[in-house]
């Protein structure tokens, strides 16, 4: 079967779900599931015995003298605690299969950290079941990846029981593939990795960790009796993006492209694809959001079509996973650590357009060189570092396009660029930094914001999504960091923030720490497993 028929294909099956054809799908689909299900089954039983010799041989070495690397696997045993039910532990005897889509699993962002400190929790909750992570990192190997992960979020996994299956089509979702209606095209690709992925393996769950809904439309319809689930960092789609078509009032990448003929073509097409998408969502058993924003969105979508499948888990705000109680431990905040703190302005981000880098070097620029602030004693000797990961050719691109617009706004000796830094680096910028800076519109939610934050920065974020709603919040009767929409603002910010008195920044920094203790690995992994816990329910029959 070759992939533009299977494509074509699932296109046809999504129109004929949407707009009538009963039998017509459901029929198709499930032979569909049964041919999966059976072109799996033997790799299915090759894959347990894989992780039970790969379990023997970590037993034998546990009695062996122990290593350091020994020792850093073993935290995982004591980082969680483990989950109760009705009162009472859990036994945690579960060994059932929980398959994660993540096509791009070792870029090292904000939502990478969420898919490894989800497969942390849950290898603590349930000891032996199976942990597999469908991607398409074909340059990378198991032990690469969790050498990855350990470094770049200090976060240990238990190897035995993970399992990395690679897919070979991960091109359909790249938004370089489709010129022209993108979203579709993606999430239509999408489809062809879910096919990928089943074809490797069927699991007993299925949960998407990185926003690719259509791939849980698939499990549903071709083995319906999957229990599937879905972590959503933003959605698809979004009345924010519709609005953002406006020319007066829209903002993002996509602000003012409502205008003429293409324009309202596009939003007639952003429409459809929005009634296509909240139907999708309706299908998904267990949904988790990272954000109120995220929630507010996502329930608007797919809460009537949930409510219509009679789907009665609510759309359930689980918070990322932030290293808060390392970052107290590492970093304090007092008069002696604040002589030690230089005037840095911090962006921890992926080197992604929509991160909106370039609004962050004409914001400092403007801080550096307008006459207002220039001349100011608090923004002499002022640097910017941008920190953050380089997935492919493309974002290698834009880093080098970003090095010219410094060199251009003549700021480049001021500002210093740096990729793909490892958590002990991150650790030491935050420890010298002294704000820490957000440039996305509506971002979702912000996780290195929340690391600001419990580092003692004093933010300085866009006013809108989940930064302002959840983070940058007034707490203990005062505030904890700063807002702005442009650069003007960003920079009248900047200089707002030096002007502080010692004594205002240090009472700021401690309400801006207390604050991010709402979004500890702790608070995480419980609210995580409560809704785990509802999909493994749903194996042992409770679904029909």
């Amino acid at each position: 079967m070759s992939l533009p028929v299977l494509f074509l294909g699932f296109c046809l099956t999504g129109y004929l779900a949407v707009f009538g054809g009963g039998w017509l799908v459901r029929a198709p689909a499930r032979l569909l599931g049964w041919y999966l299900n059976r072109k799996s089954s033997s790799r299915r039983q090759l894959l347990l015995a894989q992780v039970k010799a790969e379990e023997t041989t970590y037993d034998s070495r546990a009695h062996s003298p122990r290593t350091s690397e020994d020792a850093d696997w073993e935290k995982v045993e004591k980082s969680i605690t483990p989950s109760t039910r009705n009162g009472a532990p859990e036994d945690g005897d579960w060994q059932g299969i929980i398959g994660f889509f993540h096509p791009f699993c070792n870029a090292g962002g904000g939502g990478e950290r969420v898919l490894w400190a989800a497969i942390r929790a849950t290898q603590q909750r349930w000891p032996r079941a199976v942990c597999v992570v469908y991607t398409g990192d074909h340059d990378a190997t198991k032990s690469g990846i969790l050498e990855r992960v350990k470094d770049r979020f200090n976060i240990h996994l238990h190897p035995p029981t993970i399992v990395f299956l690679y897919l070979t089509t991960r091109r359909y979702v790249l938004a370089s593939t489709y010129p022209h209606f993108t979203l579709l095209g993606q999430s239509l690709g999408s489809l062809v990795l879910a096919y990928d992925a089943y074809s490797l393996l069927v699991p007993d769950v299925f949960i998407d960790t990185m926003g690719f809904a259509f791939t849980l439309a698939f499990s549903n319809f071709c083995l319906p009796r999957i229990p599937t689930g879905a972590y959503v960092h933003y959605p698809t789609i979004s009345t924010d993006m519709l609005g953002s078509l406006d020319a007066k009032t829209g903002k993002g990448l996509n602000a003012g492209a409502g205008k003429g003929w293409k324009g309202k073509g596009k939003r007639v097409y952003w429409h459809l694809f929005a009634a296509l998408y909240s139907w999708v969502g309706g299908n998904v058993d267990v949904v988790m959001t990272n954000s109120s924003w995220t929630q507010a969105h996502i329930r608007s979508l797919w809460g009537p079509n949930r409510l219509k499948r009679h789907k009665v888990s609510d759309v359930e705000v689980v918070f990322p996973p932030v290293a808060v109680e390392e970052l107290e431990q590492a970093i304090e905040i007092n008069e002696s650590s604040e002589k030690k703190r230089e005037k840095i302005f911090l962006y921890i981000a992926q080197f992604r357009p929509e991160k909106n880098h370039d609004l962050i070097l004409r914001s400092f620029a403007e801080l550096v060189r307008a006459p207002k602030y220039s001349n100011l004693e608090s923004t002499k000797d002022a640097k910017l570092v941008l920190i953050g990961s380089v997935r492919h050719s493309e974002d290698a691109t834009r880093v080098y396009d970003l090095r010219l617009l410094a060199h251009e706004l003549k700021i480049k000796h001021q500002v210093d660029f740096i990729c793909d830094a490892s958590w002990p680096e991150i650790l030491n910028w935050l420890g010298k930094s002294g704000v820490g800076v957000n440039g996305m519109w509506n971002e979702h939610f912000g996780i290195g914001v929340v690391e600001y934050q419990a580092a003692g920065l004093i933010s300085v974020v866009n006013a809108s999504g989940g930064p302002k709603q959840d983070i940058v919040i007034d707490f203990d009767g005062g505030p904890t960091g700063f807002y702005a929409s442009d650069a003007a603002g960003y920079a009248a910010a900047f200089s707002k923030v030096l002007s502080l008195s010692t004594e205002e920044t240090i009472n700021m920094r401690r309400r801006a720490r207390a604050s991010a203790q709402r979004f500890t690995e702790e608070a995480f992994a419980s609210r995580w497993l409560a809704q785990i816990e509802r999909l493994v329910d749903l194996t042992e029959g409770l679904k029909t």
